[in-house]
């Protein structure tokens, strides 16, 4: 539309014509699929990608992922909802359920990881101290096989998906530590403002901060030549002749010869992490405005928390 080059002078000016060309970005986009994700049915390991259109596709989706453009789309999504959910608050009710929905069951899932670390674990152990064999094989018809090693390693995988995808379920159950000097001795309204005024200024912002360096860390594996986060301040027309030259080259190296060669999966937890963080920061801060809004009564409401069956053990959990 050319609003930011118009009214770009400062940045006032910059920043509501970012999101008054947001609506706009947000139709272009969807219109526009195959634009900037026809590369996913190519995508290989290794090799040059040969077709211009598909490598100035990538570009594209690089590009956008984790640019200016994107964030206003986002900003504007989330005024547009707040404001209808200012008017309506069972709306913002849903959309907190239904956030925290997300949040439980991803990380309710990913709880997994702990029991299949341990299994592994002990696995490895058996095999190696006892049966003394230096390759572990699964499968039926076609075997998996890797170096004892390989397994070894892949324990750090396990433990980073406990880490990045129960972030927003740990925050749910009231399991992160926190530290309450002045928090647990305010008032019920100036909680529920604190609550408010830490997601927006210091849970999304982080978050925001660690995706968009995250984004360019992931795909700087991914592809040769590399592109960097200064790339996305340059203008799209830049990068694209960067398209001819567009190469699949997924990092396949490990720490050591025969260890865990998946490290780029470390990337995408990393992404997930910033993507859940911010979704449970606005399910926070909906929550929140809306138990200053309806008073103690409202506190908890619709809070799915797991329950452990023992009177005591729910009392020393919540006490630490």
């Amino acid at each position: 539309m050319g609003l930011v080059e118009a009214w770009g002078g400062n940045a006032l000016g910059w920043f509501f014509a970012h999101l008054i060309e947001a609506p706009y970005n947000i139709v272009v986009a969807l219109f526009n699929v195959s634009s900037w994700l026809a590369w996913l049915p190519q995508m290989e390991l290794k090799g040059r990608i040969t077709d211009p259109e598909i490598g100035a596709s990538l570009i594209r989706f690089i590009y956008y992922g984790a640019s200016w453009q994107l964030f206003f789309a986002f900003l504007f999504i989330f005024l547009v909802v707040t404001l209808i959910g200012v008017i309506s608050n069972k709306f913002m009710w849903a959309c907190v359920r239904t956030l925290e929905a997300i949040g439980n069951t991803i990380g309710r899932i990913a709880a997994w990881a702990a029991l299949v670390m341990v299994l592994q674990q002990i696995l490895i152990v058996f095999m190696q101290r006892v049966f003394a064999v230096s390759q572990i094989s699964f499968g039926f018809g076609k075997s998996f096989t890797f170096d004892v090693s390989w397994y070894a390693e892949e324990l750090k995988l396990y433990n980073a998906i406990i880490v990045c995808l129960c972030v927003a379920y740990t925050f749910i159950q009231g399991g992160h530590v926190r530290v309450d000097l002045v928090y647990s001795v305010v008032s019920y309204r100036v909680k529920r403002i604190i609550d408010m005024v830490g997601c927006m200024i210091f849970m999304i912002p982080g978050a925001i901060v660690t995706y968009f360096y995250g984004w360019f860390f992931f795909w700087r594996t991914m592809i040769t030549p590399k592109l960097s986060a200064s790339d996305t301040f340059k203008d799209l027309d830049q990068l694209l002749p960067k398209a001819r030259a567009l190469r699949w080259n997924v990092e396949t190296l490990g720490f050591s010869p025969n260890g865990f060669n998946g490290y780029f999966l470390f990337k995408v937890l990393l992404l997930s992490f910033a993507i859940l963080v911010v979704l449970q920061a606005i399910a926070f801060f909906y929550r929140s405005y809306l138990e200053l809004r309806e008073g103690p009564a409202s506190e908890g409401r619709y809070l799915d928390k797991d329950s452990l069956g023992d009177p005591t053990a729910e009392l020393v959990a919540k006490i630490h």
